[in-house]
């Protein structure tokens, strides 16, 4: 017997899902796109930002053009100085005549900030050594002035004698040649001695009048090397008493004393009482407080846009609570080489500062906001770009 095939049950196959690839490749493209837009955005934004960076560092602000526009029309320039006193007188180690001296020493010294008239005592050296030279050449200078008279007295009296021996030799000369003219009353003898009694008082004359001369002279010549002598003594006398008088500085003009920084003793500092300084060197300066002015350098881009008489404001880095008005005094026509390239040049402007104050000081950094809109209003727009540079809008 044929055994019946097995039976398998009849299970119909589900559908085969469709495939998902496509979905997800759409998914990952859309990704994709939204990324890429992301960044394109964020690069237009930037490249925007960057745009209005630009266009604002060319151009003032609204606010700016607004102030610009205004009835009080401004335009400030800022320039960085320092101050100085319109009258003022610097002092000076004094360098003494005649005398090589490496070092002076200060024995008085008039306080920083001291006001003083003209004709106060600022300073005092140790004058000893001078005193000291000026007393020895005055004990010298007295006994050669002595001497000299004494010589011309001398003179006086030697030359008295000589002119009597002269005057007696002249009339033993006469009495000779009036013997001589008795030859013929005389015997032969006595005329021959008459005649050498003539030929000894003529040389006796001759001889009397040519040493008259030279001993003259030989006497002038004696007293006029004393008289060198005592003025060159003289003249080292007034020196040494010259020098004196100048160890002793006084004020030329009223003011304020201000006290120099300079190299003493291996370092920099203000001179002291006792400190050695330098003949010639530059220690303290005499100030008139109530006249400053600030003392500026303008590149040469900046200066064509200044002007004198333009208003300013200046205000000073150690006290930045105090302002004071100025103006523009001056303008350098000449420019200097600057501090980076020789190309550059700048040009010195001296601003004036109306007003006092005691804090106002020489030596001070200032900052000066000078309004130059008179020259912009002439100019126009161009001016915006020539005084760009100047530093502070």
């Amino acid at each position: 017997m044929h055994a019946a095939p097995a039976l398998t049950p009849n299970i119909e196959t589900p559908p085969a899902e469709p495939a998902k690839e496509p979905d997800q490749s759409a998914g990952r493209f859309r990704r994709t796109w939204l990324r890429r837009g992301i960044v394109i955005g964020i690069a237009v934004l930037a490249l925007i930002a960057i745009l209005l960076i630009v266009l604002r560092s060319k151009s003032p602000t609204t606010a700016s053009r607004a102030l610009y526009s205004s009835a009080n029309t401004t335009r400030i320039m800022r320039l960085k100085g320092t101050t100085e006193a319109v009258q003022s007188r610097a002092i000076l180690a004094p360098v003494l005549e005649g005398q090589q001296v490496p070092t002076l020493t200060i024995i008085r010294l008039a306080a920083a900030g001291t006001r003083v008239k003209p004709g106060d005592l600022l300073v005092e050296f140790d004058r000893q050594a001078q005193i000291r030279d000026f007393v020895d050449k005055q004990a010298e200078y007295r006994k050669l002035v002595d001497q000299v008279e004494q010589e011309q007295a001398k003179e006086v009296a030697a030359k008295a004698k000589d002119e009597t021996e002269l005057k007696q030799a002249e009339d033993n000369l006469r009495k000779a040649e009036l013997d001589v003219q008795k030859a013929e009353l005389v015997s032969k003898i006595d005329a021959e001695k008459n005649q050498e009694s003539l030929e000894e008082a003529q040389a006796t004359f001759q001889q009397l009048r040519e040493t008259f001369d030279l001993k003259r002279n030989a006497a002038q010549a004696g007293i006029r090397i004393l008289e060198i002598q005592r003025d060159r003594t003289q003249q080292t006398m007034m020196h040494a008493q010259g020098n004196a008088e100048l160890m002793q500085i006084h004020s030329p003009i009223a003011g304020v004393v201000v006290l120099n920084t300079i190299w003493k003793q291996g370092t920099m500092g203000e001179v002291q009482e006792g400190d050695q300084v330098e003949p010639g060197s530059p220690f303290m300066q005499v100030v008139n407080p109530t006249e400053m002015q600030v003392r500026v350098l303008a590149n040469q881009q900046d200066f064509p846009s200044l002007q004198i008489g333009q208003t300013a404001k200046v205000r000073l880095d150690a006290y930045p609570e105090l302002m004071f008005p100025a103006k523009v005094e001056l303008l350098a026509p000449i420019g200097e080489r600057g501090s980076f390239s020789d190309r550059v040049r700048v040009f010195a402007v001296i601003i004036s500062i109306e007003g006092n104050n005691p804090k106002l000081m020489p030596d001070l950094t200032a900052a000066v906001d000078v309004d130059v809109a008179a020259e912009n209003a002439g100019t126009g727009g161009n001016s915006d770009e020539k005084s760009g540079a100047g530093g502070g809008l």
